[in-house]
């Protein structure tokens, strides 16, 4: 063969491999669901959005830790109104139910605790669950410590849902111990 014809061959080949690698690159998959990168709450709370409304829905999780943390490198009261709007939003998105929304915010926010939600004054239903309920309040307190202590500067606020979180613990054990006399 001569040189013109494998030059052809060979430009027509590369032509070809080009072809493909752009076919392919138009192909590929949307780069993973990045967190947000600024340092400011503000920011990176539309940065969120963006992402969440690009898809982004399974971070949800992922994306409420990432912007705790921002928060907690600028603790201030204000930080609770920025989180209450940004749930709020989700929710009008239909990211979350209005409920899902609501526990996202009394959980970190709230000095009630959302996993004492259920009915947990009876002798059947608590007291054989008791060690789970106190370790899931236990959580729960840590994360209220991180929203109201840690991100949002409410110390009153943290302390008030120290002491329901004790005051639930003494109520537990009294109920369990009559509720085992009476058996």
């Amino acid at each position: 063969m001569s040189n013109l014809k494998l030059t052809a061959i060979f430009k027509a080949a590369l032509l070809v491999a080009t072809a493909s690698l752009m076919l392919a690159s138009c192909a590929t998959p949307p780069p993973p669901c990045m967190g947000p990168t600024s340092k400011s709450l503000h920011y990176a709370v539309d940065e969120v959005k963006g992402r969440l409304m690009d898809g982004c829905i399974a971070s949800f999780d992922r994306y409420y830790d990432d912007l705790l943390t921002i928060a907690e490198g600028d603790p201030k009261p204000e930080n609770k109104r920025i989180f209450s709007e940004f749930l709020v939003w989700s929710g009008d998105q239909g990211l979350l139910s209005q409920r899902q929304a609501s526990d996202y915010y009394n959980r970190y926010f709230n000095i009630k605790f959302t996993s004492m939600q259920g009915d947990y004054n009876n002798c059947s239903h608590t007291c054989p669950r008791r060690d789970r309920v106190m370790l899931n309040m236990e959580r729960e307190l840590s994360d209220k410590e991180r929203g109201l202590l840690k991100v949002s500067q409410d110390s009153a606020g943290y302390y008030r849902a120290d002491e329901l979180y004790q005051e639930v613990e003494l109520v537990l054990e009294a109920t369990c111990t009559a509720c085992n006399a009476n058996r």
